[in-house]
């Protein structure tokens, strides 16, 4: 049997459940969103402020945050494993995506928090 070391999960159920809730949480997110500017059309940069300054807020967006990094990673994962064969060139792949996706967590942590 092979070990696999670089999937997310513990297993490809786990993969796929993961998969699922956070399209889930991106889903809701982005149905919140549309349903914001569709309920607010003359919108203003303190009222979108003062959403985002709420703490349910900035929870929700890491949510979406984390959600994305997941989603990305588990999807970018299989891409690789199903047309990178070598091991070398899959490993790089793999690599730069881990750090990027770990550069815009980071990064959208700060943002959120205004850390």
């Amino acid at each position: 049997m092979v070990t696999q070391i670089t999937s997310f999960g513990r297993s490809g159920l786990y993969d796929w459940m993961m998969q699922r809730m956070s399209a889930l949480v991106l889903s809701l997110y982005t149905v919140f969103i549309i349903g914001y500017l569709l309920l607010n059309p003359d919108l203003t940069y303190t009222q979108w402020n003062a959403l985002f300054e709420a703490t349910w807020m900035r929870v929700f967006s890491l949510m979406v945050l984390l959600s994305i990094g997941v989603h990305s990673w588990i999807g970018l994962w299989s891409i690789s494993t199903d047309y990178i064969k070598a091991t070398g060139p899959r490993f790089f792949f793999q690599s730069v995506c881990g750090l990027a996706m770990f550069v815009y967590i980071v990064w959208g942590v700060q943002v959120i928090w205004g850390l």
